[in-house]
């Protein structure tokens, strides 16, 4: 879509005082609105329904951890025990049991932030604060055990804890795929976004956001800060605006947030200034920070004399939490060829009966600090895949090291459905007990050292991956930058609890068969 030059709203903005110069709305200048009396209610309302929701779901969790530590333990009730009560129980303890414990885990929910809108739908945050409130539950029931001189069960204790913090991730897991699913087929459960800045920030904000509609950021136009140069075209997927006031024009086309992109979008005063403005309006202001793709526990915020200094600390890529990153994968990497032995069995023996030839296929891969290794996948091309590569050249579909091609007659039968749900990446398992791989990285790409120059370069200084980032953001569906981009982002932003995010999406990554062929 061009440049919007019939802006809605003409004789809205005519009225307000601005005026229509060849074609485009200028505005009059407003003020800052008095941060007294101002209306607090937020424009995004979307998280209501869901946080009565999680309510329900937190209380019955609670609930059902309770239940089940008195279907589990004989002792359940020590310390409220009564020979005189009806079947010995005390009616204290049902009370506890039945009412006390839901609702505390509730209030200590709510005290952890675990039902705040930026920690839900999407990231680990609202993981984090969970597990935070499941800490303070178990402090909290010692300590009253304590202060009430009760001689409470200590493995009635730690199955309740423990129960609740399984019931109430479950409850959010489903809580969050059906809020997923809604962002997906529509615009519910979505903050309406207004992009301001220069038009290749505000494009490459739209491509992130469309990218991943589950995180519910669903942009509807671009503000731009100054009007194109004479004779410029200025094409975009959304309706583009020069020259606004950014409330009035939010207000105009239905946004509910503006998000700055870029650093040269605004100045600081101007952003300030704009932050003003948006007090009681209930609408939020979102800022791309001009350090992009470094988040987490490396940026730290220092003031000094008002100024905010943004202090970005090295990548930790050694130390103990490598070495437990290190010792996590071995562990579970031997357990998973144990566990999953009949289905690799089962795999192997409908590749050897459905095609003629090897059953596994091995090939180089460079890995970590540049060392070569060879890959172990399940067969799923034709034997005869590498002589025909040379003949399907001008049919590839990636625009990077790779060879892609979304209906590649090199692949055999099974080998679609093997590959659909990553199946063939089992065997690697192997690699992973070797210490060649991980189970979170980058991927493992089958070229030789000498394509790794410049920044695609720094993918090395970590082991490669079974799954990693760019698998749960799309995988051959993502151009070769992308995909570029997502390892170095990872690289740089490495933490165990990333790596357990990057699991957990992986599942629903797969099953759902998103970019996989």
């Amino acid at each position: 879509m061009s440049l919007n030059t019939r802006v809605p709203g003409q004789q809205t903005a005519a009225k307000r005082g601005g005026h229509v110069d060849a074609g485009v709305i200028t505005p009059s200048h407003g003020f800052a609105r008095s941060a007294f009396g101002r209306r607090v209610t937020p424009r995004v309302m979307w998280h209501r329904p869901y946080i009565l929701w999680l309510l329900v779901l937190d209380l019955l969790a609670a609930l059902a951890a309770s239940q089940t530590a008195v279907g589990l333990l004989e002792k359940a009730d020590a310390g409220f025990h009564d020979p005189a009560a009806p079947g010995g129980v005390d009616g204290v303890f049902v009370l506890v049991a039945n009412v006390g414990i839901p609702l505390g885990w509730v209030l200590l929910l709510a005290a952890s932030g675990a039902y705040h809108r930026r920690a839900l739908g999407t990231g680990t945050e609202e993981l984090k604060r969970v597990v935070r409130a499941d800490i303070a539950m178990a402090a909290t029931v010692s300590l009253l055990a304590l202060g009430f001189k009760k001689d409470l069960s200590r493995l009635t204790v730690l199955l309740v804890v423990a129960a609740a913090l399984l019931y109430t991730l479950i409850g959010r897991f489903v809580a969050r795929c059906v809020l997923r699913h809604l962002r997906r087929t529509g615009a519910r459960a979505s903050q309406k976004i207004l992009l301001v800045g220069k038009l290749s920030d505000a494009l490459a904000l739209y491509d992130v956001a469309t990218r991943n509609p589950a995180a519910g950021l669903r942009p509807i136009a671009i503000h731009l800060p100054q009007h194109p140069r004479p004779g410029e075209t200025v094409t975009a997927p959304v309706p583009v605006y020069v020259g606004w006031e950014l409330v009035p024009l939010v207000q105009e086309i239905g946004a509910d947030t503006i998000a700055v992109c870029g650093p040269a979008s605004l100045e600081s005063y101007e952003l300030r200034k704009l932050a003003w403005q948006l007090e009681g309006t209930g609408l939020d202001l979102v800022v791309v920070p001009q350090v992009t793709d470094v988040t987490g526990p490396r940026i730290h915020v220092r003031p000094v004399d008002g100024l905010p200094l943004l202090t970005v600390e090295e990548p930790t890529l050694s130390g103990l939490s490598l070495v437990a990153k290190s010792a996590l994968d071995r562990i579970t990497a031997l357990l998973g060829l144990i566990l999953l032995s009949p289905v690799l069995l089962g795999i192997a023996l409908a590749i050897k009966l459905t095609d003629p030839g090897p059953v596994m296929f091995r090939q180089s891969r460079i890995g970590y600090q540049g060392k070569a290794f060879k890959v172990w996948k399940f067969r799923t091309m034709y034997t005869d895949a590498e002589q025909r590569l040379e003949a399907l050249r001008g049919h590839n579909e990636s625009d990077g090291l790779l060879f892609k091609m979304k209906d590649d007659p090199r692949v055999t039968p099974i080998g679609r459905h093997l590959r659909a749900l990553s199946l063939d990446e089992l065997p690697q398992l192997i690699n992973v007990l070797a210490g060649q791989m991980s189970l979170v990285g980058p991927r493992p790409l089958p070229t030789e050292d000498d394509d790794y120059q410049g920044d695609v370069r720094r993918r090395l200084l970590v082991r490669p991956g079974i799954t990693g980032l760019w698998q749960v953001s799309g995988r051959s569906d993502l151009t070769w930058d992308d995909a570029v981009r997502l390892d170095l982002h990872y690289v740089d932003n490495w933490s165990l609890t990333y790596d357990i995010g990057i699991l957990w999406r992986t599942v629903s990554v797969v099953l759902a068969r998103r970019g996989a062929y």
